[in-house]
Protein backbone atom coordinates (compact mmCIF):
# COMPACT_ATOMS: atom_id res chain seq x y z
CA UNK A 1 0.00 0.00 0.00
CA UNK A 2 1.33 3.61 -0.80
CA UNK A 3 2.28 5.84 2.01
CA UNK A 4 -0.81 6.27 4.04
CA UNK A 5 -2.94 9.30 3.95
CA UNK A 6 -5.07 8.24 7.22
CA UNK A 7 -4.54 6.22 9.77
CA UNK A 8 -6.74 5.00 12.58
CA UNK A 9 -5.34 3.47 15.80
CA UNK A 10 -8.46 1.90 17.83
CA UNK A 11 -10.13 4.09 17.34
CA UNK A 12 -13.76 4.31 19.13
CA UNK A 13 -16.57 6.40 20.13
CA UNK A 14 -19.38 6.44 22.80
CA UNK A 15 -21.78 9.60 23.00
CA UNK A 16 -22.83 8.90 26.39
CA UNK A 17 -20.09 6.92 28.84
CA UNK A 18 -20.51 2.94 27.96
CA UNK A 19 -22.77 3.39 25.05
CA UNK A 20 -20.49 2.90 22.54
CA UNK A 21 -21.33 3.21 18.54
CA UNK A 22 -18.04 1.88 17.96
CA UNK A 23 -14.76 1.00 19.54
CA UNK A 24 -11.27 -0.57 18.53
CA UNK A 25 -11.51 0.29 14.87
CA UNK A 26 -7.88 -0.02 13.15
CA UNK A 27 -7.62 1.00 9.52
CA UNK A 28 -5.00 2.54 7.11
CA UNK A 29 -5.43 3.98 3.74
CA UNK A 30 -3.15 5.15 1.59
CA UNK A 31 -2.20 7.90 -0.65
CA UNK A 32 -4.52 7.89 -3.99
CA UNK A 33 -6.42 5.37 -2.89
CA UNK A 34 -10.50 4.93 -2.70
CA UNK A 35 -11.95 3.72 0.69
CA UNK A 36 -15.63 2.63 0.68
CA UNK A 37 -16.77 2.14 4.57
CA UNK A 38 -20.13 -0.11 4.29
CA UNK A 39 -22.34 -1.08 7.22
CA UNK A 40 -26.01 -1.05 8.35
CA UNK A 41 -28.32 2.17 9.83
CA UNK A 42 -26.76 3.01 13.07
CA UNK A 43 -23.43 1.63 12.60
CA UNK A 44 -21.19 4.51 13.28
CA UNK A 45 -20.42 5.63 9.67
CA UNK A 46 -21.02 9.20 9.39
CA UNK A 47 -19.63 9.29 13.77
CA UNK A 48 -16.56 7.78 11.73
CA UNK A 49 -16.01 10.43 9.11
CA UNK A 50 -16.68 13.18 11.42
CA UNK A 51 -13.81 11.61 14.09
CA UNK A 52 -11.45 11.47 10.48
CA UNK A 53 -12.27 15.66 9.74
CA UNK A 54 -11.66 16.22 13.36
CA UNK A 55 -14.95 17.59 14.22
CA UNK A 56 -15.51 15.45 17.07
CA UNK A 57 -12.48 13.38 19.11
CA UNK A 58 -12.51 10.25 19.45
CA UNK A 59 -13.69 8.20 23.23
CA UNK A 60 -11.05 5.65 22.61
CA UNK A 61 -7.56 5.67 19.87
CA UNK A 62 -5.78 7.99 17.98
CA UNK A 63 -6.92 9.51 14.51
CA UNK A 64 -3.58 10.76 12.06
CA UNK A 65 -4.72 12.85 8.79
CA UNK A 66 -2.09 13.66 7.10
CA UNK A 67 -3.29 16.23 4.64
CA UNK A 68 -5.13 18.90 4.04
CA UNK A 69 -9.52 17.38 3.60
CA UNK A 70 -12.51 18.51 1.85
CA UNK A 71 -16.25 17.05 2.96
CA UNK A 72 -18.89 16.45 0.89
CA UNK A 73 -21.83 15.78 3.04
CA UNK A 74 -25.01 13.47 2.56
CA UNK A 75 -27.28 16.38 2.81
CA UNK A 76 -26.91 19.94 2.29
CA UNK A 77 -29.19 22.70 3.36
CA UNK A 78 -28.26 26.69 3.11
CA UNK A 79 -30.66 29.06 4.36
CA UNK A 80 -29.90 32.17 1.57
CA UNK A 81 -30.21 31.22 -1.92
CA UNK A 82 -26.80 31.85 -2.78
CA UNK A 83 -25.51 31.99 -6.47
CA UNK A 84 -23.52 29.08 -7.08
CA UNK A 85 -20.20 30.68 -7.10
CA UNK A 86 -20.83 32.35 -3.86
CA UNK A 87 -21.12 28.54 -2.87
CA UNK A 88 -17.81 27.43 -4.36
CA UNK A 89 -16.41 30.19 -2.97
CA UNK A 90 -17.34 28.77 0.19
CA UNK A 91 -14.49 26.14 -0.07
CA UNK A 92 -11.66 28.79 0.00
CA UNK A 93 -12.42 30.17 3.52
CA UNK A 94 -9.84 28.60 5.26
CA UNK A 95 -7.44 30.38 2.78
CA UNK A 96 -9.02 33.54 2.45
CA UNK A 97 -8.91 34.66 6.04
CA UNK A 98 -11.32 35.61 8.74
CA UNK A 99 -13.33 38.95 7.36
CA UNK A 100 -11.06 39.20 4.19
CA UNK A 101 -13.10 39.23 1.01
CA UNK A 102 -12.25 36.78 -1.78
CA UNK A 103 -9.37 37.86 -4.19
CA UNK A 104 -8.85 37.16 -7.91
CA UNK A 105 -7.38 33.99 -7.14
CA UNK A 106 -9.95 32.80 -5.22
CA UNK A 107 -12.40 33.52 -7.31
CA UNK A 108 -10.49 31.60 -10.19
CA UNK A 109 -9.91 28.59 -8.22
CA UNK A 110 -13.57 28.55 -7.54
CA UNK A 111 -14.30 28.80 -11.68
CA UNK A 112 -11.86 26.52 -12.07
CA UNK A 113 -13.43 23.57 -10.00
CA UNK A 114 -16.65 24.56 -11.65
CA UNK A 115 -15.38 24.00 -14.70
CA UNK A 116 -14.19 20.88 -14.07
CA UNK A 117 -17.52 19.69 -13.68
CA UNK A 118 -19.32 21.54 -16.68
CA UNK A 119 -21.72 24.05 -14.36
CA UNK A 120 -19.13 27.79 -14.83
CA UNK A 121 -22.26 28.49 -16.93
CA UNK A 122 -24.31 28.27 -14.21
CA UNK A 123 -22.01 30.28 -11.45
CA UNK A 124 -24.55 33.19 -11.66
CA UNK A 125 -27.67 30.99 -11.06
CA UNK A 126 -29.02 30.56 -7.26
CA UNK A 127 -28.00 27.21 -5.66
CA UNK A 128 -31.79 26.36 -5.20
CA UNK A 129 -32.28 26.64 -8.72
CA UNK A 130 -30.69 23.67 -9.86
CA UNK A 131 -31.31 20.35 -10.36
CA UNK A 132 -30.44 17.26 -7.01
CA UNK A 133 -27.39 16.30 -8.87
CA UNK A 134 -26.34 19.73 -10.14
CA UNK A 135 -26.27 20.93 -6.78
CA UNK A 136 -24.34 17.74 -5.56
CA UNK A 137 -21.62 18.77 -8.24
CA UNK A 138 -21.59 21.98 -6.80
CA UNK A 139 -20.75 21.07 -3.36
CA UNK A 140 -18.15 18.36 -5.32
CA UNK A 141 -16.56 21.81 -6.35
CA UNK A 142 -16.89 23.31 -3.58
CA UNK A 143 -14.84 20.96 -1.67
CA UNK A 144 -12.18 20.88 -4.82
CA UNK A 145 -11.71 24.94 -4.79
CA UNK A 146 -10.23 24.09 -0.53
CA UNK A 147 -7.69 22.62 -2.83
CA UNK A 148 -7.73 18.97 -0.74
CA UNK A 149 -5.47 16.01 -0.61
CA UNK A 150 -7.92 13.84 1.25
CA UNK A 151 -11.45 14.20 0.25
CA UNK A 152 -14.27 12.93 2.40
CA UNK A 153 -17.68 11.87 1.07
CA UNK A 154 -20.68 11.00 3.18
CA UNK A 155 -23.06 8.87 1.11
CA UNK A 156 -22.51 10.80 -2.04
CA UNK A 157 -25.20 9.20 -4.17
CA UNK A 158 -27.91 9.68 -1.62
CA UNK A 159 -31.06 10.94 -3.17
CA UNK A 160 -29.22 10.93 -6.67
CA UNK A 161 -31.14 8.83 -9.72
CA UNK A 162 -29.44 6.34 -11.58
CA UNK A 163 -27.49 8.64 -14.17
CA UNK A 164 -25.85 11.25 -11.64
CA UNK A 165 -25.31 8.09 -9.48
CA UNK A 166 -23.25 7.28 -12.00
CA UNK A 167 -21.73 10.50 -12.40
CA UNK A 168 -20.51 11.12 -8.80
CA UNK A 169 -18.62 7.74 -9.19
CA UNK A 170 -16.88 8.25 -12.12
CA UNK A 171 -15.78 11.74 -10.11
CA UNK A 172 -14.78 9.52 -7.55
CA UNK A 173 -12.42 7.70 -9.98
CA UNK A 174 -11.43 10.43 -11.53
CA UNK A 175 -10.33 12.25 -8.84
CA UNK A 176 -8.32 9.34 -7.15
CA UNK A 177 -6.90 7.95 -10.71
CA UNK A 178 -6.29 11.58 -12.52
CA UNK A 179 -5.74 14.00 -9.93
CA UNK A 180 -3.84 11.54 -6.91
CA UNK A 181 -6.52 12.69 -4.28
CA UNK A 182 -7.20 10.03 -1.58
CA UNK A 183 -10.94 9.52 -1.04
CA UNK A 184 -12.84 8.18 1.60
CA UNK A 185 -16.76 7.46 1.22
CA UNK A 186 -19.05 6.26 3.17
CA UNK A 187 -22.10 3.71 1.12
CA UNK A 188 -25.34 1.68 1.33
CA UNK A 189 -24.55 0.57 -2.15
CA UNK A 190 -22.28 -2.49 -2.07
CA UNK A 191 -21.83 -2.09 -5.84
CA UNK A 192 -20.75 1.28 -5.92
CA UNK A 193 -18.06 0.10 -3.82
CA UNK A 194 -16.99 -3.16 -5.49
CA UNK A 195 -17.25 -0.74 -9.09
CA UNK A 196 -14.72 2.22 -7.99
CA UNK A 197 -13.41 1.35 -4.10
CA UNK A 198 -9.21 0.13 -3.94
CA UNK A 199 -10.19 -0.89 -0.47
CA UNK A 200 -12.97 -1.51 2.20
CA UNK A 201 -13.91 -0.84 5.30
CA UNK A 202 -16.39 -3.15 6.53
CA UNK A 203 -18.30 -2.21 10.15
CA UNK A 204 -19.32 -5.77 11.20
CA UNK A 205 -20.17 -4.55 14.49
CA UNK A 206 -19.32 -2.87 17.47
CA UNK A 207 -15.76 -3.99 17.94
CA UNK A 208 -15.71 -6.25 14.42
CA UNK A 209 -14.09 -4.65 11.31
CA UNK A 210 -12.93 -6.11 8.34
CA UNK A 211 -10.60 -4.13 5.79
CA UNK A 212 -9.04 -4.49 3.05
CA UNK A 213 -8.84 -4.55 -0.57
CA UNK A 214 -12.89 -4.27 -2.18
CA UNK A 215 -12.39 -7.16 -3.97
CA UNK A 216 -11.27 -9.08 -1.27
CA UNK A 217 -13.91 -7.51 1.19
CA UNK A 218 -16.85 -7.00 -0.93
CA UNK A 219 -17.53 -10.86 -1.20
CA UNK A 220 -20.72 -13.02 -0.27
CA UNK A 221 -20.19 -13.91 3.09
CA UNK A 222 -19.06 -10.66 4.35
CA UNK A 223 -22.43 -8.96 2.99
CA UNK A 224 -24.65 -11.24 4.40
CA UNK A 225 -22.47 -10.83 7.84
CA UNK A 226 -22.98 -7.20 7.66
CA UNK A 227 -26.35 -6.63 6.11
CA UNK A 228 -28.06 -9.85 7.32
CA UNK A 229 -29.06 -10.57 3.50
CA UNK A 230 -27.93 -12.36 1.07
CA UNK A 231 -25.90 -10.71 -1.97
CA UNK A 232 -24.64 -12.41 -5.23
CA UNK A 233 -22.06 -11.41 -7.14
CA UNK A 234 -22.53 -11.47 -10.96
CA UNK A 235 -20.32 -11.00 -14.06
CA UNK A 236 -21.51 -10.36 -17.33
CA UNK A 237 -20.38 -9.05 -21.00
CA UNK A 238 -20.81 -5.54 -21.45
CA UNK A 239 -19.16 -3.83 -24.55
CA UNK A 240 -16.54 -6.09 -25.14
CA UNK A 241 -15.52 -6.00 -21.25
CA UNK A 242 -16.66 -8.10 -18.45
CA UNK A 243 -18.67 -6.68 -15.83
CA UNK A 244 -18.42 -7.70 -12.01
CA UNK A 245 -21.26 -6.48 -9.81
CA UNK A 246 -23.08 -6.81 -6.33
CA UNK A 247 -26.99 -7.54 -6.29
CA UNK A 248 -29.49 -8.05 -2.93
CA UNK A 249 -31.77 -11.51 -2.90
CA UNK A 250 -35.13 -10.00 -2.04
CA UNK A 251 -37.38 -12.36 -1.16
CA UNK A 252 -40.48 -10.63 -0.89
CA UNK A 253 -43.74 -12.32 0.07
CA UNK A 254 -46.50 -12.55 -2.68
CA UNK A 255 -49.97 -10.64 -2.81
CA UNK A 256 -52.80 -12.93 -1.06
CA UNK A 257 -55.18 -13.33 -3.58
CA UNK A 258 -58.37 -11.36 -3.66
CA UNK A 259 -61.39 -13.66 -3.10
CA UNK A 260 -63.48 -13.96 -6.44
Amino acid sequence: MNDPAVVLSGVGHAYRPGRWVFRQCTASVGRGRVLAVLGPNGRGKTTLLRLILGTMRPTEGAVAILGQAGFVPQLFQVGFDYPVLDMVLMGRARRIGLLAQPSARDEAAALAALDRFGLVDLARRPFHELSGGQRQMVIFARALASEPEILILDEPTSALDLKNQALVLDWIRRLSHNDGLTVIFTTHHPHHALEIADDALLMLGESQFACGAAAEMLNEDHLYALYGLPLRRLSFEHGGEMIETLAPVLRIEPRAKTPG
